[in-house]
């Protein structure tokens, strides 16, 4: 017998991995699971999203992350045995080490050597080791994909109409940091505005969120310094943002142990011209004809060059299929489904 899933949240504030903690919980709750979560009463922003959408929220803390963890591991000790833990992270992970009945899903491939050692701890006798990509699995011993997913559009989606002699709009979406790749595209930019004046305009949506304040700093001259054809928007809604653009770029040049935005303009139907950094190039699939060598401003320029000789609407509509098929949330709730069934949940 099952009793109650608990969803455990690594961190207060909203990132990758407490996006999939809110998509989890929704896609357990239509499965009709009964499900908790447990996050950190301070930052409340992820405790915040998951209360507003009714879940039973609770929030438990101390002084950091270490006292989150002892947090963690007070609360457990009034758990039924049949509750299970479902860690989404490895700080609730490493927290419950030795728990019988819980899930260990990383976001992140452990590469550090103390979080190694943490990982090393935190998943022998684990019920399962989650990852959300291939690329990820591979690199954590024992553990099995578990693909992250996106919501569709509200509304559906005709595409950007552009006139031939209109200027491609080249689209990036998230995190303003170098490792995101935002200077390899500045440097594309600058190439494509001596080689094809005219031909090309970028919009910049995103924050410095999570980015240490001198690299914030750098970033922000370069964006200043770019041309006219780059417009920095600051914080943009993603639908609304997606419909604006006719490309998605995403230069990352770290190993992506997914890739959500990538997977949302799929569902969007934007076109994206991809790094091959980490998962990346196994979200967008084998076969997806813009993707480029990691760092390399030459190449990304060639493929966004290449965009402008391609019916745009059929890579459109492949992407589509395909996010259906892996990423979207019904997709995500059957995977959802399939796991409990081979854990006996």
């Amino acid at each position: 017998m099952t009793g109650r899933i608990w969803i455990l949240a690594n961190q207060g504030e909203v990132g990758g991995g407490e996006v999939m903690l809110h998509h989890l919980a929704t896609a357990l709750r239509e499965l009709g699971r009964d499900v908790g979560v447990v996050a950190p009463v301070h930052p409340a922003e992820t405790a915040d999203r998951l209360a507003a959408d009714g879940f039973d929220v609770v929030r438990v803390g101390g002084p950091g992350r270490l006292g989150y963890m002892r947090a963690l591991r007070a609360w457990d000790r009034g758990r039924g045995d049949d509750d299970v833990a479902w860690c989404n992270g490895l700080l609730p992970a490493t927290a419950l080490a030795g728990r019988p009945r819980r899930i260990v899903h990383l976001h992140q491939v452990p590469e550090k050597p103390l979080l190694r050692v943490f990982s090393a701890l935190a998943r022998p006798g684990a019920l399962a080791v989650l990852a959300p990509s291939r690329f990820a699995a591979d690199r954590i011993r024992g553990a099995r994909v578990l693909h992250n997913w996106v919501p569709g559009p509200t509304a559906p989606q005709a595409g950007r109409a552009r006139d031939a002699d209109e200027p491609v709009t080249v689209g990036f979406l998230g995190r303003l940091s170098e490792d995101k790749g935002i200077v390899t595209l500045l440097e594309a930019a600058a190439l494509l505005r001596k080689t094809d004046p005219g031909a090309f305009v970028f919009r910049v949506a995103g924050e410095s969120r999570f980015v240490a304040d001198d690299e914030a700093e750098r970033l922000a001259t370069a964006l200043k310094a770019a041309g006219e054809d780059v417009q920095v928007l600051g914080w943009q809604d993603t639908a609304e943002f997606l419909a604006s653009v006719d490309v998605l770029a995403v230069p990352s040049q770290w190993a992506e142990v997914f890739g959500l935005v990538t997977a949302e303009a799929m569902a969007a139907g934007v076109p994206v011209v991809a790094s091959d950094a980490g998962a990346v190039p196994e979200v967008v699939g084998n076969d997806h004809p813009f993707v480029f060598p990691q760092r390399d401003a030459a190449a990304l320029a060639d493929r966004l060059q290449a965009v402008r000789a391609v019916d745009l609407g059929a890579v459109a509509h492949s992407q589509q299929r395909r996010w259906a098929s892996l990423f979207s949330p019904e997709a995500g709730r059957a995977a959802v489904a399939e796991l409990l069934d081979d854990l006996s949940l």
